[in-house]
């Protein structure tokens, strides 16, 4: 089933390209802006890697009543900087926060640029202590499991839900417009696996069955990589590795007999 998906994504991300194109808010050579309602905005930036080529990389903009939030920041100082000035100087909106997803450069690549300019950020206490194991930029600001933010008189939450991607990685949930920041725990569809070097197969599955149970009534997901959907974001990625969890699950079921 999931090859068939692959294939069907092959056939069809030129034009899903095209149709996002269409809706591009911004464009430069180094960041792409996509509107996906009046208020939320997906940032796109490009990280060269050694495994994968030239990644694309999403991340999320909140704005409401002359405040935005940020949700990781694009992949250096210099396209971090062209992103708040869009939002500053382009949409009149203050940047009151950063939230940074897991500690991957796709997600903390330009956090000094944010830092530079007096805008608070936060993260998973995890976050910060893996961040600086790897010497990226450290998330100032760190949580246990929940963490809620109001922006422009809308709260929005910011949860570690379970591991998958990484040990540290979190999801954003803004409830006025029923969308879900994902992150690198959610998948686009047709999307492989990935980078697994951080992560922990076994739980991915079962964490996002976990957001599933916990947002019923999310209408738009937004991954680290790829388009945008709903909840067939969820199901997708939830099948992807679902199979990693149920041979572990069998291995240890052998052991303990």
């Amino acid at each position: 089933m999931i090859k068939k998906v692959a294939i069907l994504f092959i056939i069809l991300f030129p034009l899903l390209g095209q149709s996002q194109e269409r809706e591009w808010a911004y464009s430069s050579e180094t960041l792409k802006i996509i509107a996906i309602s009046d208020y939320s905005f997906i940032h796109i930036s490009y990280l060269n890697t050694v495994d994968f080529g030239k990644v694309a990389c999403n991340g999320l903009i909140y704005m409401n009543n002359g405040e935005a939030i940020v949700f990781d920041t694009p992949i250096d100082i210099e396209t971090s900087n062209e992103l708040i000035g869009w939002i500053t100087q382009c949409k009149n909106h203050e940047v009151s926060a950063v939230v940074v997803n897991h500690f991957h450069d796709d997600c903390v690549g330009g956090l000094e640029a944010f830092h530079e300019k007096n805008i608070p950020s936060y993260a998973n206490q995890r976050t910060l202590e893996l961040a600086r194991k790897e010497g990226n930029p450290v998330p100032e600001q760190g949580f246990a499991m929940q963490n809620e933010l109001m922006v422009g008189g809308t709260c929005v939450i910011n949860q570690f839900i379970g591991e998958g991607h990484t040990m540290d990685n979190i999801v954003s949930y803004i409830p006025n417009e029923s969308l879900l920041f994902g992150g690198c725990l959610v998948k686009s569809l047709g999307a492989s696996k990935g980078n697994l070097s951080d992560a922990n197969e076994f739980e991915w599955s079962r964490t996002v069955q976990k957001i599933k149970q916990k947002y019923p009534d999310l209408k738009t997901v937004v991954p680290g990589h790829g388009n945008y959907g709903g909840i067939e974001l969820l199901d997708y990625t939830e099948e992807l590795f679902k199979r990693s969890h149920t041979r572990k699950s069998k291995k240890i079921e052998n052991q303990s007999q």
